[in-house]
């Protein structure tokens, strides 16, 4: 009987021992600052599955190739986050709600209604011009770049991303005048992609998610925390039905494809189907309504009571996230692990959705979960390495394409001439062209070490001098277009 009692109060002291510190674990619970770190931390991750795509794109596939045997080891779930782009851009959709409606919903909860209606009115203002303007510089960088011949190496390598995404200079001034004007408009036309920087074409949706959270919250802001959770559930599960009946007809051939089969995959065990408009929209309207429950969520009790027992129950919790955004967007059946999520997605999620991304929005989804439940993992993202890390997350989105295929090309392939290099296609056949080889792995490493570096002071460089140019601007459009400047901008009829 004395054992038993022992052990039971050695089990209770484990439990409370993380939390002595009731102190600094009341303060992590109600600090969100842990959310830019995470962001940050999604974007070097799709950084990181741009690499894959350059030079290691047999770890698309999570497993072997109709002529290899063994698994690589960052084909294996987890480790092969390092080449699922479409997780972490689901991350960000859910950060997204997330930070956005919990200021609103903070003053929702405390009654003061109209102060988060106008909290939301500039908001989904300013979200607008903080969006676009940074992409409008990225695009125009990129251009200038592409029209001096500085992306001609990546354009003849073998690094499949870079050749790809690569364009050529425009045939004149007045052409490429033209060409930017294209680039610029394709960021923001849904199915479009912008030439000179790719990594834009998630701007729209991220764009268009923005406006989902502040249509959503200005519906259901008046009602009480339950039938707004009630509310807001509803717009999570109907985002997927809107876009299977109303965009379905319209888009039946492929439109975007961002994850592409490795040259060495097998076409029989691929199973992806097109990524188009309405499959997108859907994951959209999911994350982001899921987001804003998330905030919701955090702003209740059950996070703090919930975390005395977060040693327990976060680990497993985020072991199974990071397992679901491990599923592959091509060739499921290749490995048992995501064969199995293939089945049971094919019983339980709606078939019209593209299951790699899918799967990818629910496991950030319970990622988010258990860090919200958890003191010590939000204290960690929000260490000051990562706060840093979050605030150049979005100048690394912007400018790492731009370093990619200009210093990070001319590192791997400065002084390698052309060569005869074979690719297999999807459909098994074999085309040859003459393209600048991929160097050895020590080359590979130093190469992407080095434009890395780079792109991260050059990042840094865009937060402190550029960044604040774009919150002066806009703030002088909304104190123009708001008549806070004096003035109105047509004449009013006075009774």
């Amino acid at each position: 009987m004395s054992a038993t009692i022992s052990l039971l109060s050695n089990a209770k002291r484990a439990i409370q021992r993380p939390f002595t510190d009731h102190a600094l674990q009341k303060t992590a619970m109600q600090d969100s600052s842990w959310a830019d770190g995470l962001r940050g931390i999604a974007s070097v991750f799709v950084v990181s599955s741009h690499l894959v795509l350059c030079f290691a794109r047999r770890l698309v596939v999570p497993c072997c190739s109709s002529d290899e045997r063994t698994v690589a080891l960052f084909q294996r779930p987890i480790l092969r986050l390092v080449a699922q782009g479409q997780a972490w851009v689901a991350l960000f959709f859910i950060l997204s709600g997330f930070v956005n409606a919990l200021k609103p919903l903070k003053l929702a909860r405390a009654g003061q209604i109209e102060t988060a209606l106008t909290n939301l009115s500039l908001s989904s203002f300013r979200r607008t011009f903080r969006l676009m303007l940074p992409a409008a510089t990225a695009t125009v960088l990129s251009w200038f770049v592409t029209q001096l011949g500085a992306y001609q190496m990546a354009r003849q390598s073998n690094a499949y991303w870079l050749y790809t995404y690569t364009p050529l200079p425009s045939s004149s001034w007045i052409a490429a005048l033209e060409d930017l004007v294209n680039g610029l408009r394709a960021t923001w036309t849904i199915g479009v992609i912008n030439t000179y920087d790719q990594p834009q074409w998630a701007l729209i949706y991220l764009l268009q998610g923005s406006m989902m959270v502040f249509c959503a919250l200005l519906i259901v802001v008046n009602l009480t925390p339950l039938y707004r959770t009630l509310m807001l559930g509803s717009f999570a599960m109907w985002s997927f039905d809107w876009s299977y009946k109303h965009f379905d007809r319209k888009y039946r051939s492929p439109v975007i494809n961002y994850v592409h089969l490795p040259t060495d995959a097998s076409p029989s065990t691929t199973t992806s189907r097109p990524l188009t408009p309405h499959r997108l929209t859907a994951l959209v309207g999911f994350t982001v309504f899921a987001g804003i429950l998330l905030a919701e969520f955090s702003l209740t009790t059950t996070p703090t009571l919930l975390a005395y027992y977060s040693p327990f129950l976060t680990p497993p919790l985020a072991t199974l996230a990071l397992v679901l955004m491990s599923f592959p967007s091509d060739a499921p059946l290749s490995a048992p692990w995501s064969t199995t999520l293939l089945t049971i997605g094919q019983r339980l999620l709606p078939p019209q959705l593209d299951f790699g991304r899918t799967y990818g929005s629910l496991g950030a989804l319970l990622l988010v979960l258990a860090i919200i439940i958890s003191p010590h993992a939000r204290a960690a993202l929000a260490s000051p390495p990562l706060a840093l890390l979050g605030r150049l997350s979005f100048p690394i989105y912007l400018l790492h394409g731009t370093f990619l295929r200009s210093l990070f090309a001319w590192c791997m392939f400065a002084g390698t001439g052309l060569a005869v290099v074979e690719e297999r296609n999807a459909d098994g056949s074999v085309t040859t062209s003459q393209r600048l080889p991929l160097p050895g792995a020590w080359r590979t490493a130093g190469s992407v070490l080095l434009s890395m570096a780079a792109c991260g002071l050059a990042s840094y460089a865009w937060a402190v001098r550029v960044e604040p140019w774009f919150g002066r601007f806009t703030r002088w459009a909304e104190e123009t277009m708001m008549g806070k400047r004096g003035g109105e901008a047509l004449p009013v009829r006075k009774e």
